[in-house]
């Protein structure tokens, strides 16, 4: 019985130091760069948009997305008969145009000029790229946009919009339209928004 026991200690102490930990003279070498240099969750091992901004929405290899811009709408300018004149007070119909292009500086945008149905198609298609490039120069003096940027063209009465041949008629379709084209190069950001509902007492 004695010997039963000294064995059954010589097996248990060969067991522990068989579990004993070892020490490596090195640290383990890791293949692949786990940092995230421009923290948007995805390794540089795998990264292809380096220096993505802070919060932006990318792909699973830190790549945001890059979308076209197509924006046209009809700025409200009322032109009087035969004028290309632009009253201060619609000014603030191409200021809409001027922040869609300072918020995306790779667009460009095409101004177009419209008039009514009275008069010769010569006189008209001079008047309609009047009324175009008056609103380009707006644009570039007082909402300092490039000139490169923009671009004029009159289609004189070709594409009228009301043909009741009425007075109101003819002021609609004495218009100016603006159309932005171009890519939208801003990150898309990630948002996180929390609402919080108001409670009657």
């Amino acid at each position: 019985m004695k010997y039963l026991m000294i064995l059954l200690a010589m097996l248990t102490a060969t067991g522990c130091s068989m579990n004993d930990i070892v020490e490596l003279d090195k640290p383990t070498e890791q293949k692949f760069d786990l940092t995230d240099m421009d923290q948007d969750g995805v390794i540089t091992a795998r990264e292809n948009c380096a220096g993505t901004i802070l919060g932006a929405e990318v792909d699973n290899y830190g790549c945001g997305q890059v979308s076209d811009i197509n924006n046209t709408q009809e700025l409200k300018i009322l032109f009087a008969n035969n004028s290309d004149v632009i009253e201060q007070e619609y000014y603030s119909q191409i200021e809409k145009v001027a922040k869609i292009l300072k918020k995306y500086p790779e667009t460009k945008v095409v101004i177009e000029g419209h008039t009514s149905l009275r008069g010769s198609y010569e006189l008209n298609l001079a008047l309609s790229q009047k009324r175009a490039k008056a609103v380009i120069d707006v644009l570039e003096n007082t909402f300092e946009i490039g000139e490169d940027r923009m671009s004029a063209v009159g289609y004189s009465f070709d594409k009228p919009i009301d043909t009741s041949g009425t007075p109101e008629g003819e002021v609609r379709n004495r218009r100016v339209i603006a159309t932005v084209t171009g890519e939208d190069t801003m990150s898309k950001m990630r948002w996180t928004i929390y609402t919080v509902d108001d409670v009657d007492e």
